[in-house]
């Protein structure tokens, strides 16, 4: 698998294919992370729904499943950031990836530490800020993407190549990457390799419950809505919760009522305990393409193959 001159990530992160797994909440563990690192691409565990001992056991086990890159990916919107953060240093992470954020928070304190810092955006004013507060790389998050989502909703396909155009750095494309196609179109917009979600997702090693995952092989193209955008934006699976959660806004919901509705846990309960009724699914809105539940390492193997299929029948 070539990528000729987007062998930047491959050289930053020591990693054999420049392809990046999501650090998703309830779902990026150290099974996945270390499955994928194991495969040649940057392995991210999921720090948002973690306590920090929680993330260190996670740390360990990963280090001990493998000895390639690992990264944590840490939002923050939550209060043990900085908890997070100290614990992470501790056991010898040195790739940091922070969302959901000023970019000044941490990079500074993460780089005189001697680590990578790269910052998620959904805009590229906010691409050029992380670019001046010194991070590494930029992932540019379009409007597709599943979990907490940027309130500009640009899209994939419109947000790449404006902040390939507005940055130096290495611009790292992420939202409705799922298959070896959608790798190639991203490296045509500029990119330097894609962050894929989704797709590790429904994954057998993901944390996810196995209910949540049967869901999303079954979803339609439209099963996915971005909700909640006066509190935190997020895209989830369509159900009873969601359906709650629209009527409170069509009828003009506070931040406030939806702080009420939403409760503590609720992701907890849709995704790790598999409650598809009352849970919050986070999730992209690439479910749609969605047919199977591979391994890690079917799956690699098989983006390989689409991503060189794609550019034969380019050049044919």
């Amino acid at each position: 698998m070539r990528f000729g001159k987007r062998e930047t990530l491959c050289n930053l992160f020591r990693i054999d294919l420049p392809i990046i797994q999501a650090g998703m909440v309830w779902t990026a563990g150290a099974k996945l992370a270390a499955a994928a690192a194991n495969q040649g691409v940057l392995g991210v565990l999921g720090a948002g729904s973690m306590s920090p001992d929680l993330l260190r056991h996670h740390i360990r086990k990963a280090q001990s499943l493998t000895q390639r890159s690992l990264a944590v990916n840490i939002p923050l919107l939550y209060h043990q950031t900085e908890q997070q953060i100290d614990c992470a240093l501790a056991e010898g992470i040195g790739i940091f990836i922070t969302s959901a954020g000023s970019p000044k928070t941490y990079t500074r304190r993460l780089k005189d530490a001697g680590c990578l810092v790269v910052h998620v955006v959904s805009s590229p004013m906010l691409a050029k800020k992380c670019e001046d507060a010194g991070v590494d790389a930029i992932v540019a998050e379009g409007f597709e993407a599943g979990g907490h989502n940027g309130r500009d909703e640009l899209t994939t396909l419109v947000l790449i190549p404006e902040i390939v155009r507005a940055v130096k750095i290495p611009v790292i494309a992420a939202g409705g990457i799922a298959s070896g196609a959608a790798i190639a179109a991203v490296f045509a917009l500029g990119a330097h390799g894609p962050q894929i979600g989704t797709r590790f997702a429904i994954t057998q090693e993901s944390s996810l419950h196995v209910a949540f995952k049967q869901a999303v092989v079954d979803a339609t193209p439209d099963a996915t809505m971005l909700c909640m955008k006066k509190l935190v934006p997020v895209r989830v699976l369509k159900n009873a919760f969601y359906t709650q959660i629209k009527t409170l806004e069509d009828q003009g919901a506070s931040v406030e009522d939806l702080k009420s509705m939403l409760g503590k846990g609720r992701a907890k309960k849709g995704m790790f305990e598999g409650d598809l009724t009352d849970g919050e699914l986070e999730i992209g809105q690439v479910s749609g393409v969605i047919e199977d539940i591979p391994s890690v390492a079917e799956l690699i193997a098989r983006l390989k193959k689409e991503y060189a299929e794609t550019l034969q029948e380019l050049a044919g």
